[in-house]
């Protein structure tokens, strides 16, 4: 009689139905629900790892039996702090950092700009595949072959000798602080290496920024008697800040804690990665090996704070 009425019958209920209703009508408890896990994960895996390493650094290691002397102190710290080969080792890593943030920053900034501004849809696709291709390689594999594109009798040399340009690469293997017996055994060499593993890491950020800067405001630029610089200077970086300061974080944070690339590729000296490495894993000085490692992670605070206070993130 119902149904000939047009009436349906209510759906049937049952415990899965209850309780996505009760998640539907919940969205906030839905959300924390789903995030749970992985804060789980990220909480044991991660935090929990890193401070119980970070307990370390605050004992110290007796010289004669190179035993861990689990007495509260500061002497690893003072250690760390006084000893000049350990803050040559913190400047190394430091400016090597900066420089290649750069060096990323200024190389990614047009490719980006390219990307987003001209290029066609076909184009574009074939951007991000050639910067995303890159990473899905072995890590290892793209270091060992620009260990030997950047050896003595690598490509890179050989091109150089066949443009006439073997002179110019001989004068800057000579600069103090750059240089070395090959751009294979040189801090330029490996400052190539880490431009080129961390350069999709600032591509992709700067590419998402650009994405959502309108065409109207750089119109609207041009027509009242900007000039294309002044364009960029007051509409787009301040609108890219954000992608900037993002990528920039990336490539920042991974030449600090890197240890593979220097220990393969560039000149001899110590690394904070390698330092960590060497310390925990070779010598056994676990709380040496700790206080190296607050060091990245007080650099990068120390970082980010920054980059806030000049309103890097004001746009996100």
């Amino acid at each position: 009689m119902s149904a000939a009425a047009g009436v349906l019958p209510a759906p049937g209920g049952g415990p899965l139905r209850s309780f996505s209703t009760f998640l539907y009508r919940r969205p906030t408890f839905y959300l924390l629900l789903l995030l749970v896990p992985p804060l789980l994960w990220l909480g044991t895996a991660y935090l929990g790892t890193l401070f119980a390493l970070l307990t370390q650094s605050i004992y110290s290691i007796d010289e004669f039996t190179a035993q861990i002397v689990r007495t509260p102190t500061l002497a690893t710290y003072r250690q760390l702090v006084t000893q000049p080969a350990n803050l040559d080792i913190v400047a190394r890593t430091l400016t090597m950092a900066v420089c290649v943030t750069l060096a990323a920053a200024f190389i990614a900034f047009p490719i980006a700009n390219y990307m987003v501004r001209y290029a066609s849809a076909r184009a574009k696709a074939v951007f991000y595949v050639a910067v995303l291709v890159p990473m899905w390689t072995s890590y290892l594999v793209k270091v060992y072959a620009w260990r030997l594109i950047l050896a003595k009798e690598g490509i890179l040399s050989w091109m150089f000798h066949a443009v006439g340009a073997e002179g110019a690469l001989d004068a800057l293997l000579r600069l103090p602080g750059v240089g070395g017996p090959s751009l294979g055994s040189s801090y330029l060499g490996m400052f190539i290496v880490f431009v080129y593993m961390w350069l999709p890491y600032m591509i992709l950020p700067i590419a998402a920024a650009l994405e959502r800067v309108p065409g109207s405001l750089l119109q609207a630029s041009a027509d009242l008697g900007a000039r294309p610089g002044q364009t960029l200077r007051s509409v787009i970086l301040p609108l890219v800040m954000p992608g900037l300061a993002a990528g920039s974080v990336f490539t920042f944070s991974l030449t600090l804690g890197d240890y593979i690339i220097p220990s393969i590729v560039g000149a001899p000296g110590y690394f904070i990665g390698m330092m960590v490495y060497q310390q925990q894993g070779v010598a056994g000085n676990i709380p040496l090996a700790a206080a190296f490692s607050l060091v990245p992670i007080i650099l990068i605070a120390l970082y980010l704070t920054l980059v806030k206070r000049l309103g890097a993130f004001d746009a996100m």
